[in-house]
């Protein structure tokens, strides 16, 4: 395939093809990925935008790398919403709220929650793979606080 065949849909399927290749642990090889394929003009910056606009994340792969990968039962989010397509179940027991997401999207959507901080009633959160424990600031306004977390996903019950 020659450069001038190749046009914006091209790059958006062979980059969905890279990542589903679950071996790409930084930008850079990603870019050099896209290069090999055709795309000698693709750079990090562009790479870093595609990463965000179709809502990948880094995750680990069955050899237990650090891999970028596309969320899977989500198939790619839309531009203007990933973080909240994302979000697959937000809950409380009256102590904690638990946030539920797709797979190792749980660090990033944590370090959204703790960025908010305590004006929005979060102490803190703790993330694993695909589950978020926040801490509330004050207990006693827990349902204020877990309306804040599902108002910010636009989740609704």
């Amino acid at each position: 395939m020659t450069q001038t065949s190749k046009n914006p849909e091209d790059l958006t399927r062979v980059f969905k093809s890279v990542l589903k290749e679950e071996r790409f642990g930084s930008q850079s090889e990603i870019v050099t990925a896209l290069q090999a394929e055709g795309f000698g003009n693709i750079n990090q910056s562009k790479v870093s935008r595609m990463l965000s606009k179709f809502g990948a994340v880094r995750t680990r792969n069955a050899k237990q790398e650090m891999v970028y990968c596309l969320p899977a039962e989500l198939g790619v989010p839309t531009a203007g919403s990933p973080l909240k397509n994302l979000v697959i179940d937000v809950d409380h027991n009256q102590a904690m709220i638990v946030v539920r997401t797709s797979p190792g999207a749980a660090q990033l959507i944590a370090r959204l929650l703790d960025s908010m901080g305590k004006p929005e009633g979060i102490l803190g959160t703790i993330a694993g793979d695909d589950t978020i424990f926040i801490s509330p600031a004050n207990i006693k306004n827990i349902d204020e606080t877990l309306e804040t977390v599902k108002s910010l996903f636009n989740f609704a019950e």
